[in-house]
């Protein structure tokens, strides 16, 4: 189990991104949300697309706890719940259309996912009619299920989460860990579809990401500390950086 995962990878260089993937991604759990987005282009690289989703997967489930031992008394619950049952049939939506398109079209899908919250939120800070629109019935159920179909295609539940929470002027420390606690129950739901029905978590995958493990506490200690000192702008507008860098990433590569 653990010769085949390092053969894997067929250099040191592809180890630095790997590693360097993981810092990224304990930083996005516990402080500067989305940075972890610049990730999936890189395991796309290194995995191929779809293959990466499941790769992943058991890495993001192990930032996630980190993250919900850390802010578990500040997230809100209500938020969660209106988004969880549509999050859910996006969820299945794109385990569905997963099966029928081949890995190209589905690292451009992922993109097109992640450029999409980008879109609306660049929507929502230019509308005079936030508080109006965050009221309505649709709102969470639309936001939700893009969330869910956009995690199942490619890690990437992110952007359209920061869009929904930003628009409900969160502080960023419940922001953060909203966010965390929804993407977790979402992860881990996803095991058993990666599992048996898409077939792409391994055994060499599971031990990659136990390697990862120093590096993900690393990033998250990391996050810890920024998301202290970044004031709320400045945290807005970084994320809103990162999630157009790593869509036009995905589409170009």
């Amino acid at each position: 189990m653990i010769q085949e995962a390092f053969q894997l990878f067929d250099s040191p260089y592809q180890w630095m991104l790997y590693f360097f993937c993981a810092v990224l991604i304990g930083m996005s759990k516990t402080g500067i949300q989305n940075i972890g987005t610049l990730a999936v282009p890189i395991f796309a690289f290194l995995f191929g697309a779809k293959h990466s989703t499941g790769i992943v997967l058991i890495l993001l489930c192990m930032a996630d706890l980190i993250a919900i031992i850390y802010y578990r008394k500040q997230f809100l619950w209500s938020e969660v719940l209106k988004l969880l049952p549509a999050a859910f049939v996006g969820l299945i939506g794109a385990l569905i259309l997963g099966n029928y398109i081949d890995d190209s079209l589905f690292k451009i899908l992922m993109g097109a996912c992640i450029l999409l919250g980008v879109v609306f939120m660049i929507w929502m800070d230019r509308s005079k009619s936030d508080s109006s629109i965050t009221t309505k019935k649709w709102y969470a159920p639309l936001f939700g299920f893009i969330a869910g179909f956009s995690t199942m295609i490619g890690n990437a539940a992110g952007p359209a989460l920061a869009v929904y929470l930003f628009t409900k002027k969160l502080p960023k420390y419940t922001f953060v860990a909203t966010g965390a606690w929804f993407i977790m129950i979402l992860n881990f739901s996803k095991i058993p579809l990666q599992l048996f029905v898409w077939q792409n978590l391994s055994w060499a995958g599971l031990m990659l990401n136990i390697f990862a493990i120093p590096f993900i506490l690393l990033g998250g200690y990391t996050g810890i500390k920024i998301i202290k000192i970044l004031p709320e702008k400045e945290f807005r507008i970084l994320v809103i950086t990162l999630i157009t860098i790593s869509s036009i990433l995905l589409i170009i590569l």
